[in-house]
Parts: structure tokens; sequence; C-alpha cells
């Protein structure tokens, strides 16, 4: 399953969708890129004059790609023409540094455990710099949607 074959399984669309590539997606991992545009609306209000991404949108980075993307590849054997019913259940997340307007940002995801349709995984967060943004874990459950 190609990066852009999983992106299409995505049932997010701008100006919600935060993933632009898969680099690499196996069984046990995977990774991949995100620019945040400095036209993004959340810039606006969040801080003034001195805008910062929201950790709840770096969480919602880590979760489209450290979790959704993932899960579907898990599931890839069982996708029709539908998009996969998703469900965050949880996370935690520690935040070490600012993500600013214009910065590329990378997400690696560790599956810890994928049973029942319930994805569990160890998601990182890093900057160009490879400096450790974000890290932490995050869980959801996945189905197949048919039509």
């Amino acid at each position: 399953m190609t990066s852009e074959e999983i992106i299409k399984y995505l049932p997010y669309r701008e100006p919600f969708l935060f993933v632009d590539e898969i680099i690499e997606v196996s069984e046990e991992s995977i990774t991949g890129v995100y620019t945040f545009s400095e036209e993004s609306y959340f810039y606006k209000g969040h801080f003034k004059d001195q805008p910062v991404t929201p950790g709840v949108i770096l969480t919602e980075t880590m979760a489209q790609i450290g979790l959704v993307c993932l899960g579907i590849y898990l599931i890839r054997d069982e996708l029709n023409k539908g998009l996969p019913k998703i469900a965050l259940s949880s996370h935690k997340m520690d935040f070490y540094i600012p993500v600013f307007p214009g910065e590329k940002v990378t997400v690696v995801s560790e599956k810890k455990v994928f049973r029942f349709g319930k994805l569990k995984c160890f998601v990182q967060l890093f900057n160009e710099k490879n400096e450790l943004i974000c890290r932490g874990e995050i869980a959801g459950m996945l189905k197949a949607a048919y039509e």
C-alpha cells in the first residue's frame, strides 16, 4: 500500500488534514511528515503577536499519522471503497519545545498492540533539526467500513 493510497483512505480534508507524506510504513511502525502552513487558521489566535502551534493540533498530527495511517495500513486487506471508521480512545502527551508556523515535522510511531480493532502506539514528533518536540501514547479503535 502506497503513501498516496493510505492518505486517500483518511477521513480528513483541508483544513483539518495534517499528513503530507508517509515516508515509511510496516506492520510495526510508520514515519510521516507534515509542514504547518503559515496561513493555518489556528495561528490567528494562538498566541497574539507570536503564533505557536497548539498542543491539540500537534497531538492530532501525531494521531493522524501515527495511529490512523498505521491503522489503515494494518487493516488494508479489509478495506473496500469506503472510509474506515475511526475513534480516538485515549492519549497521553509530554511536550518539550514549540512548533512555529512554517515548520516541517516528522512523526515516528511504533505499534505497541493491535488487537480486536484497538491500536495503541508510542508516538514521537521531531522538528527538522531532529529535536524531540513531544512524545506519548495514543490509542484508538479502527474498523473497516463497507459499502
